[in-house]
C-alpha cells in the first residue's frame, strides 16, 4: 500500500493516495478501538449501595445458559439478565451446582422480589409481576447479608454504560 501512496504521490495522483489511505482507516468505532466485551466480561454496578461484579446475558443464548455449571462466584459477584421489555420472570436451576438468589427489578431499576434458587432444581420460581425486566443472580443469602430489600435500587447510568461496553444499544433494553 505505502508503495501506492508513493507513486501516486509522484505521479500527482494525490487524490488517489488520500482516497487510498482513507479507505485502510477503519471506520468502526470498534474496529479503531478494543472489540466489544462478552457474557465472560466483569462490569461493576452497584445495588442497593452495594458495588457488585456482574456478567451480563443480553442475549437468548446467553440467557439460556446463564450460570449453568458453574462452580464458583465471588462473594459480590452474579450475573445480571437484562430483558428488551418488562416481563413475567421465570428461571430454574437446571446443571447448576451453585445455591442462588435471585432478585427481579423492573425497568427503571428498582428492586421488586426475591427468590431462593437451589441447586439443580428444575423447578421453575416465577415472578409475581409482569413488569419486571432485570434479574439478578447472588450467591444465596448475599441479599440478606447485604440488606437488600425490596425498594433497594440498581445502578441504571452504570447498566447503560456497560450494555454500550458490550456492544448493546441501551435503548433496545428501554434504557436510553
Amino acid at each position: 500500500m505505502f508503495s501506492a501512496l508513493f507513486n501516486g504521490w509522484r505521479s500527482g495522483g494525490w487524490a488517489l493516495a488520500v482516497a487510498l489511505l482513507v479507505t485502510a482507516c477503519p471506520h468502526d468505532e470498534h474496529a479503531a478501538g478494543a472489540p466489544p466485551r462478552t457474557v465472560r466480561d466483569w462490569f461493576t454496578i452497584t445495588v442497593g449501595g452495594r458495588t457488585v461484579r456482574m456478567q451480563l446475558a443480553v442475549s437468548a443464548l446467553e440467557m439460556q445458559r446463564g450460570l449453568m455449571e458453574r462452580r464458583d462466584l465471588g462473594a459480590d459477584e452474579g450475573m445480571l439478565f437484562v430483558y428488551e421489555r418488562p416481563t413475567r420472570m421465570s428461571f430454574w436451576m437446571r446443571d447448576t451446582p451453585l445455591p442462588l438468589d435471585i432478585g427481579f427489578f423492573d425497568s427503571l431499576g428498582e428492586l421488586k422480589e426475591i427468590y431462593a434458587l437451589f441447586p439443580y432444581d428444575e423447578t421453575e420460581v416465577h415472578s409475581r409481576s409482569g413488569e419486571l425486566q432485570l434479574a439478578l443472580e447472588m450467591n444465596q443469602g448475599w441479599y440478606r447479608a447485604n440488606g437488600v430489600k425490596p425498594g433497594a435500587r440498581i445502578d441504571v447510568a452504570a447498566l447503560r454504560a456497560a450494555l454500550k461496553e458490550r456492544g448493546a444499544d441501551p435503548a433496545a433494553f428501554g434504557l436510553p
